[in-house]
């Protein structure tokens, strides 16, 4: 079932819900909770154990997802932003279906160091149901993490494949 038509609060509230229980079951997401509030809920957030998430060593133990989806008014596809926050770096990595760089098409990969933007690049537009394009988007991230190269302790995102 797509979730197109009747777009309305209760609808993303249902979704974020489903993502929250997605998330709570993920191997690796700890501390999984709502911001605002569960009652109004706009973003899921899930605190990372890094290793476990990513089934190896990583730079840093912990980071954050923080996760929100949401359906415009006139837009026939839902937007989302799935982002990767680690706050020891100062570094956020996301995929962006959104209308912000419709340059770029309609979803971008993004990566920000110090809450700077570094570079964006398109990405697959994944014509699916909200919580099959979750899952390719987790399933894409360690790849996406392992694209980053430092560089004079600063961070780079040299290409992305779409």
């Amino acid at each position: 079932m797509m979730f197109l038509a009747g777009r309305d609060r209760y609808t993303q509230r249902t979704l974020l819900r489903a993502v929250h229980d997605r998330l709570t079951n993920h191997a690796g997401c700890e501390e999984v909770r709502y911001r605002p509030s569960r009652r109004r809920p706009r973003y899921v957030i899930a605190d990372v154990d890094t290793v476990t998430f990513l089934g190896s060593s990583y730079a840093v133990d912990s980071a954050r997802l923080e996760l929100r989806f949401w359906y415009p008014a006139g837009v026939e596809h839902e937007y989302y932003r799935i982002n990767w926050i680690e706050p020891a770096r100062n570094l956020m990595l996301g995929f962006h279906q959104d209308a912000g760089h419709q340059n770029l098409g309609p979803c971008h990969i993004q990566l920000d160091f110090e809450d700077t933007p570094l570079a964006r690049y398109e990405a697959a537009f994944l014509d699916a149901h909200p919580l099959s394009v979750l899952d390719e988007r987790l399933q894409q991230l360690p790849s996406a993490l392992e694209t980053i190269q430092w560089v004079d302790e600063k961070p780079a995102l040299p290409e992305w494949p779409g």
